[in-house]
């Protein structure tokens, strides 16, 4: 009877110990990437085009040689300002942020750039140009209908502050402006939206 009951209790044991490891293994399965399986990037790990040049960021941040054997180098720089808006209209967010980029002297450029979410993962788009050594406010979406009645869908509003054109860059930036720019999602250039002697986009 002891036998007999002894065994039962080695056959519970050993199915529970068989769960265990089946359990641990399709965990293991689960968390392994598969073959051939491309990882979906964060947007501070893509490229984005500025200038023409073609800068990958990781984690927000790229070094690169200015030039072949060059000493010196471009240094670019996830700024934030971030806004969320789906730009084509596919119901996923899309990003649009700041970044900068210093090229060895004393400037510090700004650039705005999108990067949209896509279902292979986010795609960077070419960079608008805001100037140098600028002092960034806010960015937001400006969506509705100008008192003329013309569409302002998917406009973003960059706001900042900047100089005189007789002033010199070491001066502190306090003259306030804002750009309209718009996404075209099939080129992936900005554009930037006219406004009217009232302000509004049009």
């Amino acid at each position: 009877m002891l036998f007999c009951c002894y065994t039962i209790n080695m056959n519970k044991i050993y199915l529970l110990v068989g769960i265990i490891v089946l359990a641990v293994v399709l965990i293991f399965v689960g968390l392994k990437p598969r073959e051939n399986e491309i990882p979906i990037k964060d947007y501070k790990d893509i490229s984005y085009t500025i200038e023409g040049q073609s800068i990958t960021l990781v984690d927000g941040f790229s070094e690169i040689e200015a030039a072949p054997g060059s000493a010196g180098t471009i240094v670019t720089r996830y700024f934030g300002n971030e806004v969320e808006h789906d730009f084509n209209d596919d119901g996923r967010k899309d990003i649009v942020f700041l970044v900068t980029q210093e090229h060895g002297g004393s400037g510090v450029f700004f650039y705005v750039v999108a990067a949209l979410n896509m279902p292979v993962g986010y795609v960077g788009s070419n960079a608008f140009f805001l100037g140098d050594r600028i002092a960034p406010q806010s960015t937001h979406m400006d969506e509705g209908v100008t008192a003329q009645g013309t569409n302002r869908e998917n406009v973003v509003v960059v706001n900042f502050a900047t100089r005189g054109p007789s002033e010199p860059f070491t001066a502190q930036p306090t003259i306030g402006k804002s750009v309209w720019i718009k996404l075209d999602t099939t080129t992936m250039q900005w554009g930037e939206v006219a406004q009217d002697f009232e302000g509004e986009s049009r």
